[in-house]
């Protein structure tokens, strides 16, 4: 949200002012987290692969399973909004005709992405999410300007470009997850102090494309009333009340529509543990090209990197990560792996940040003070 010059009010003026703050652990502190560090990569590095082998023998397809693809459901969905049909009526008779479970109302998706593809194409959505996709590039060099070399910020734009490469994928118009995250990251990064609302437009429209964006939202909520930024506080709150009568009048118009025997939905209790969200970061970006026991161990070191940016953005970006990671380790079964793509490309800003990062954390540990910004 805000960078790390901002003027956060109440007790929170200092913490936010704390620029790379591993560097300033106290000795036994940055001992126990470089410790914790060491036992998370280890364990990644075992979790993950274990994690895709115990999920692969499950057999492709059953009674119970769907008769098609995501991809194709969505696409008959947009189709048939796009020659003028009611989305729910369409959304629902597509699912219930294709074994798709229609119970609970959040098993069908909120209308956004199904009207953006109706009003500007599939080919529209692709152009828009490639704008999005250099947007947030350049917001990553801004970012870290002042704060990092020009290498640096370079290879953080790359890092956000590889991260949402998927935006120029074929399918990438039938993506909610994908369109959203793209949103997501450009309110997060872009966000300057008194200039709020093209970040909250970008997060509405988030929103509009899936309720997974609240938790962004309720954060945001969170940092703005603690620091006392009571107008833009209440401007967040307002679009969470707006959000809420979307929500309420999405599900009143499927239950208009529910019909005796609609399917069910298994459920979001997964409890597919912390190594969920690494896989899906394996599977969904870059280091899909590296061994399993590798590409763990990488997707972790992002959190490290974000963790020592520090300011109020650095903050920000730990707890949103962090907390939509724990989210998707509880609620999320193996195959909702996709649920990852709300926090791309933002997230890979902080691998590049990570070298510098452990840096701070090995000068704090051997009791060393770094000087140098």
């Amino acid at each position: 949200m805000l960078p790390a010059g901002a003027d956060p009010g109440g007790g929170l003026r200092h913490l936010y002012a704390l620029e790379r703050p591993l560097r300033l652990l106290p000795r036994g502190a940055a001992l126990a987290l470089l410790a914790l560090l060491i036992a998370a990569l280890w364990w990644s590095a075992g979790a993950v692969p274990a994690l895709e082998s115990a999920d692969s023998p499950r057999a492709a397809a059953d009674a119970a399973s769907p008769a098609i693809g995501d991809f194709e459901l969505y696409a008959r969905i947009h189709a048939r909004v796009a020659a003028g049909q009611n989305y729910h009526v369409a959304a629902l008779q597509e699912q219930r005709a294709n074994n798709y479970p229609t119970q609970p109302f959040v098993t069908v998706r909120l209308p956004g992405l199904a009207l953006a593809n109706a009003w500007l194409g599939p080919a529209g959505v692709r152009w828009a999410g490639i704008g999005l996709l250099l947007l947030n590039a350049l917001a990553a060099l801004w970012l870290l300007r002042g704060r990092a070399r020009l290498l640096t910020r370079v290879a953080a734009a790359l890092a956000v470009l590889l991260g949402g490469a998927g935006v120029f994928a074929a399918q990438a118009a039938l993506v909610h997850e994908l369109v959203a995250g793209l949103l997501l990251s450009l309110a997060l990064l872009w966000h300057r102090p008194g200039h709020w609302r093209a970040s909250l437009l970008l997060a509405a429209a988030a929103l509009l494309l899936r309720e997974l964006a609240l938790p962004f939202v309720l954060l945001w909520f969170a940092f703005a009333a603690s620091e006392r930024r009571w107008r833009e506080a209440a401007e967040v709150a307002l679009l969470l009340a707006l959000f809420a009568a979307l929500l309420w009048w999405h599900a009143g118009e499927l239950a208009a529509l529910a019909q005796p025997g609609d399917r069910l939905s298994p459920g979001w209790s997964g409890l597919a543990g912390p190594a969920l969200p690494l896989l899906a970061l394996a599977k969904l970006t870059g280091l899909l090209f590296l061994p399993l026991w590798l590409a763990g161990p990488v997707a972790l070191l992002p959190l490290l990197g974000w963790a020592g940016l520090g300011g109020r953005r650095g903050w920000f970006g730990i707890l949103w990560f962090t907390g939509f990671f724990a989210a998707m380790a509880v609620f999320a079964r193996v195959e909702n792996f996709y649920w990852v793509m709300l926090v791309l490309p933002a997230y890979g800003i902080g691998l590049v940040l990570a070298p510098r990062a452990l840096a701070d954390l090995l000068r704090a540990a051997t009791g060393r003070i770094q000087r140098e910004n």
